[in-house]
């Protein structure tokens, strides 16, 4: 089922982009990243109160918090500078940059959280990169 959602995220992430290129144009790209954040902020938290989920939110140890905080840091962050790249770049060459971040992720989360890096996974990784640089060139 992981696959469903993965697919509904690359699809919102698309619209997001195109949704995005339209909406920034003649605003500042800092001020569009702050609305954006308030419509995601209210929405998570629709969604988290309409679960329950946020009765666990007491359970939570110092380090949940210290890299949820990172997280959304690090999100946050990847927002500002992906709406300043929208703003004065191609969509369709701005997005392919963005989605390398996979590459990254897996050279992170090889170091950091000890995954393995099989032979599938460098020829995968190698062709996100071949692609990024003929989607941009």
């Amino acid at each position: 089922m992981w696959w469903v959602y993965a697919l509904l995220s690359a699809f919102f992430a698309a619209l997001t982009a195109i949704f995005a290129k339209i909406g920034i144009k003649n605003i500042d790209s800092d001020l569009a990243t702050a609305i954006r954040t308030v419509v995601i902020l209210f929405l998570a938290w629709g969604i988290a109160l309409f679960k329950g989920a946020t009765s666990s939110l007491l359970d939570l140890n110092k380090q949940n918090w210290l890299f949820l905080l990172l997280s959304g840091a690090a999100t946050g962050l990847s927002w500002i500078f992906y709406f300043k790249a929208l703003q004065i770049g191609k969509v369709s060459q701005v997005a392919p940059i963005d989605k390398a971040s996979l590459v990254i992720t897996i050279l992170l989360a090889v170091l950091f959280l000890g995954e393995s890096l099989t032979p599938k996974i460098i020829i995968g990784a190698s062709l996100i990169i071949i692609g990024t640089f003929v989607l941009i060139a």
